[in-house]
């Protein structure tokens, strides 16, 4: 994120899961907040990622998205299991830096466990 606002809102989000995880009463509300962010930035990739997790948050209470995948030395590619709560604060804190080549390689594949699960 780039504006000064929409940092400090993430921040503001990032406490609030730490604090109180991914059933917190205004985390929705938070994210649509930032989602407004992201749209004055206009960066498509970020404000949809927001939109698609306070959609699945609703939906399912979680953030139990497969998102992440560890390797094998075949290079069979598995999920890794995370807790909800850290899958969470993970996907946020790569949005901090969404414009670095890795963390949007990152938050796309969160974009498509997103899309898959929901649609």
């Amino acid at each position: 994120m780039k504006l000064a606002t929409a940092n400090s809102k993430l921040d503001e989000i990032i406490t609030l899961v730490e604090k109180k995880g991914v059933t917190a009463a205004k985390l929705i509300a938070n994210l649509k907040e930032l989602r407004e962010l992201a749209l004055k930035e206009q960066d498509p990739l970020v404000t949809k990622v927001l939109r698609l997790t306070y959609e699945y948050l609703a939906e399912h209470e979680n953030f139990e998205v497969a998102a992440q995948y560890d390797e094998d030395e075949e290079g069979n590619e598995y999920p890794i299991e995370i807790e909800a709560k850290e899958n969470l604060l993970y996907l946020l804190n790569l949005l901090k830096k969404a414009d670095h080549k890795i963390n949007r390689e990152e938050i796309k594949d969160y974009r498509t466990a997103l899309k898959l699960d929901l649609y």
